[in-house]
């Protein structure tokens, strides 16, 4: 049967365990979940990513909680001390996302649903870089998570730029597991590496393409230049789960192929365009 009641401490354990017909075992969910939209109305916010009410928690009486990453290892621990079954994935890429959504199934009884769901993910995943294989060139694309201090993207963003037909200019900083390893000391480096397309998923606040045009030497990168900065929004991306296989590698795409094509920035819709 597996567990019963599951604590979700980020947002990727909900959008799979709805994705797969068994949110009724949830009983609390982080704070920032966003996917699906129904879990803000049925289940408790009782986390962040980096704090949790570990009171609140207890009295739900999970029988098993899921987290992620090192950040969470505080709030593990606690729940630990008090006797909680605690799973801390640490996935960073596609192959490990879609490993993940296996093993989240298997847990809870839900293998062949989760492996089915996997599949189509992957097929998906698929049907994207057949179609970047004919674009008739490969922008180099700067993906920035963060602005103070600037943070480039994590492996799977990495990967996904790739999937949807780019080239990301800092792959070996897209190797580093935590976002330490992936701050660049200033903006030289990008300057430098001079890519095509700037896509900014700024975790907690809204990216602005004007504020990174006007940084010095900025103006000579032909994507600030030609006017390449789009948003992908963070839920869509920067969650290590279905939303990022999905949602985030589209609209990437969308703006890898209308660039390719030599369209206007502007009518990039799905791209969430500059302005």
């Amino acid at each position: 049967m597996g567990p019963q009641r599951i604590v979700c401490l980020t947002e990727e354990p909900t959008e799979t365990l709805y994705a797969l017909g068994e949110q009724h075992r949830i009983v609390g969910i982080s704070g920032f979940t966003v996917r699906p939209a129904i879990a803000r109305k049925e289940k408790p916010k009782v986390s962040a990513f980096t704090s949790a009410k570990i009171g609140e928690i207890l009295n739900l009486q999970p029988d098993f909680v899921v987290g992620f990453s090192d950040i969470q290892a505080d709030i593990a621990a606690e729940l630990i001390r008090h006797g909680v079954e605690v799973w801390i994935s640490n996935h960073r890429s596609v192959d490990g996302i879609l490993e993940y959504i296996r093993r989240l199934g298997a847990l809870v009884g839900a293998s062949e649903r989760a492996n089915a769901y996997a599949d189509e993910l992957q097929r998906g995943l698929d049907a994207i870089a057949d179609e970047a294989a004919r674009l008739p060139c490969r922008p180099k694309v700067y993906f920035e998570e963060w602005d103070e201090p600037l943070i480039t993207g994590i492996r799977w963003v990495s990967e996904l730029v790739r999937v949807a037909g780019g080239d990301d200019i800092f792959p070996e900083r897209a190797a580093e597991p935590l976002a330490k390893g992936r701050i660049l000391a200033d903006g030289g480096d990008v300057v430098a590496r001079a890519p095509d397309i700037v896509l900014g998923s700024w975790c907690g606040k809204k990216f602005r393409p004007e504020k990174v045009a006007a940084r010095p030497g900025w103006d000579a990168i032909p994507a600030v230049r030609d006017g390449w900065l789009h948003e992908i929004k963070s839920p869509a991306i920067l969650q290590p789960g279905p939303a990022a296989l999905t949602d985030g590698v589209r609209e990437i795409a969308a703006v890898i192929q209308a660039w390719a094509r030599g369209d206007a920035p502007a009518a990039v819709s799905a791209g969430r365009t500059r302005g």
